[in-house]
């Protein structure tokens, strides 16, 4: 795991974006087209904003959503597809975007999609890590067994109450329970992978992340098991490391 430690986190997203373009480009150049994974949430904010900006063939591009909550419509300011139809789709010329649909019969969709993603191979998968160290909607203790593509799971209070913290809802009790997530196992199948981890309610699943031993009690642990992976920190999210 390279981790690379930026003072703010426009900063992080700048140079997360940088490197998720080059490893898309050399994906390019090697095979003539790229699959990857986009993820969501305020800790995508910057790197997002700055990856739509960078010089890519979209046109030559096919990307999975990661995730998404399981009864919440199109238009509920908390739907990754809307988010991502915003702040990404929206702004790229991309070849194909394949969403989750949130509204549809769960294991109808489950199916559906994975059939979709056993197609591709994921170039690049740009993920964060949640305040309990879930990866995608994978909350501790997360599956490392299922190497299903995109499974069905239950979100625990504290994903759920993150969500609520960050805006998105009115309040918990409104943040629904279950969701479709890219599993674990699946995300590891990428070729790189960037994770971008802003702010200080990161800092503690940063640390645990790092300085523990791999298990699903710290999902994100995972990610020190693969073999080019990309994090990147600010000032706030890197707070509890030790400072060499």
């Amino acid at each position: 795991m390279e981790i690379d430690i930026q003072q703010t986190k426009e900063a992080l997203g700048k140079a997360a974006a940088a490197k998720g373009a080059d490893l898309i480009r050399k994906a390019l150049w090697r095979k003539g087209h790229a699959s990857i994974i986009v993820a969501t949430g305020a800790s995508q904010f910057e790197m997002l904003s700055e990856l739509t900006g960078e010089e890519i063939d979209w046109s030559r591009i096919t990307a999975f959503h990661l995730d998404e909550y399981i009864g919440i419509s199109l238009s509920h300011p908390a739907s990754f597809r809307k988010y991502l139809k915003e702040r990404f789709v929206d702004k790229v010329a991309i070849k194909e975007f394949n969403y989750i649909d949130g509204e549809a019969n769960p294991s109808v969709e489950i199916g559906r999609i994975n059939k979709l993603i056993e197609q591709h191979h994921i170039d690049v998968a740009f993920i964060g890590i949640g305040e309990n160290g879930h990866l995608a909607f994978n909350d501790p203790p997360a599956d490392f067994v299922t190497t299903e593509p995109y499974i069905e799971v239950e979100l625990d209070r504290d994903c759920r109450q993150q969500q609520f913290n960050e805006g998105w809802f009115h309040s918990v009790d409104e943040v629904p329970e279950k969701a479709i997530s890219m599993s674990v196992n699946h995300i590891l199948k990428s070729t790189s992978i960037i994770c971008t981890v802003p702010g200080e309610r990161k800092a503690e699943a940063v640390k645990k992340t790092i300085e523990n031993g791999i298990t699903p009690d710290i999902p994100a642990s995972v990610l020190k098991s693969h073999d080019s992976v990309f994090l990147y920190l600010d000032r706030d999210s890197s707070s509890m490391l030790p400072r060499l």
